[in-house]
């Protein structure tokens, strides 16, 4: 088995996110624990159809593994969970499985700097010099909490710089995570002037967790597990030592592919540090991120003025033409959450990637459909459950 270069691979290959989802408002039921029986939905979706069939494949193939969480109307239609967490020990995946969430961490540092923004705590037109040091002044004077949230800051992605992850390995504290991470952030250049174009960047939202430090006083992890999980009811989900992950029998890991198309255990080479950052990598169920997208919308975590604020899209990011069996998608940037059209239908949430982490968590405003898939292999062709479950569920 040729495990290449760890660390730096799983940066190349895709960073913490894969490409963005979606936001917006809407009426949320509460979760039933009942599943449904099909009557009255689409054919696709009911036992036996489309949906079931498509994940019985994959099952059949080994080529996902993870859980797939479908309700409509706040009534569970689709809970599947297949594959192991932990092969070396038998451990299979299941509903209460807490999964690494890649990028889909972003959604709760946006909403961690939108409660701060709803208190008077900060303005989003704020340049980040207001609130940190240590940035040359190009930097600190001009780019603002709003061209961090939505991608247009021209910072990058600190895990493409030189010497980071040979730095990173040696951390032992989420204390050294956040400042070390920060102090190479510093080095940056910036890509393009702030506000003229977007870049996905993972050294964005690093920023914006420290400055939810800054003005909270808390550490920004502490922050996220008291004002974020708490009081949406997220009762598995943190932000998780690489020590307890490796050896917590309710944690999945990450089995990507090598060079030979071989599964491995990434958790025994150096591809993660000690903890994850506001950028990625925090853990949770399916049930969790329900939970989550629940009370975002229903004003336990946000007003809906300052909801919509951050869930509606900013601008337009890019139009993917119809293919062969898939419909047209067209993405919108957001604030931490961003947009797609497909079908007609408005989704809303994130997506995220990483060498065997695929994540997503969604939901349908005008069809009353919430989805969340956590896997813990790297998307194969024809594998892509986030692609199935658009299409299926705008059908």
């Amino acid at each position: 088995m040729a495990i290449q270069s760890s660390r730096r691979t799983f940066l190349r290959r895709s960073g913490l996110a894969l490409a963005p989802a979606v936001v917006a408002g809407g009426t949320w039921a509460a979760p039933a624990e009942a599943q449904e029986t099909g009557v009255g939905l689409p054919v696709a979706v009911r036992p036996g159809g489309e949906l079931d069939k498509y994940l019985d494949k994959l099952a059949a193939d080994d080529s996902f593994s993870g859980t797939v969480l479908v309700l409509r109307d706040g009534r569970t239609v689709t809970s599947r969970s297949m594959g192991f967490a932990d092969k070396k020990n038998g451990v299979r995946n299941r509903a209460d499985t807490r999964y690494c969430l890649a990028s889909v961490t972003k959604l709760f540092t946006a909403t961690a700097i939108a409660q701060l923004a709803q208190r008077g705590s900060l303005s989003l037109v704020d340049p980040i010099g207001k609130y940190l040091t240590g940035f040359a002044a190009g930097i600190a004077d001009k780019v603002t909490i709003h061209n961090l949230l939505n991608h247009t800051s021209g910072l990058g992605d600190y895990m493409q710089l030189a010497g980071y992850f040979e730095e990173s390995s040696t951390w032992t504290t989420p204390r050294q995570m956040m400042d070390g991470t920060l102090t190479f952030i510093r080095t940056e250049s910036l890509a393009f002037a702030p506000g003229t174009t977007s870049k996905y960047s993972n050294s964005g939202f690093h920023v914006l967790g420290c400055i939810v430090e800054k003005i909270s006083g808390e550490s920004y992890y502490d922050y996220i597990r008291k004002h974020v999980f708490r009081p949406a009811g997220m009762t598995s989900a943190d932000f998780t030592l690489l020590s307890q992950w490796k050896t917590d029998r309710r944690f999945a890991h990450p089995y990507p592919t090598d060079a030979e198309g071989t599964r491995y255990d990434a958790l025994d080479t150096d591809m993660f540090g000690v903890i994850g950052t506001p950028a990625g990598n925090a853990f949770a169920t399916a049930p969790d991120l329900v939970r989550f997208m629940k009370a975002l919308n229903d004003g336990t975590l946000l007003s809906t003025t300052w909801r919509d604020v951050f869930v509606t899209p900013k601008f337009a990011m890019e139009t993917l033409p119809a293919k062969p069996g898939l419909p047209e998608v067209i993405n919108f940037v957001g604030y931490g959450a961003d947009s797609a059209i497909i079908n007609g239908a408005l989704i809303t949430g994130h997506l995220g990637g990483a060498p065997g982490v695929s994540t997503s968590a969604e939901w349908y405003p005008s069809r009353g459909w919430t989805a969340v898939h956590l896997g813990n292999y790297d998307p194969a062709p024809g594998a892509n459950v986030n692609q199935e479950l658009r299409q299926v569920l705008t059908s």
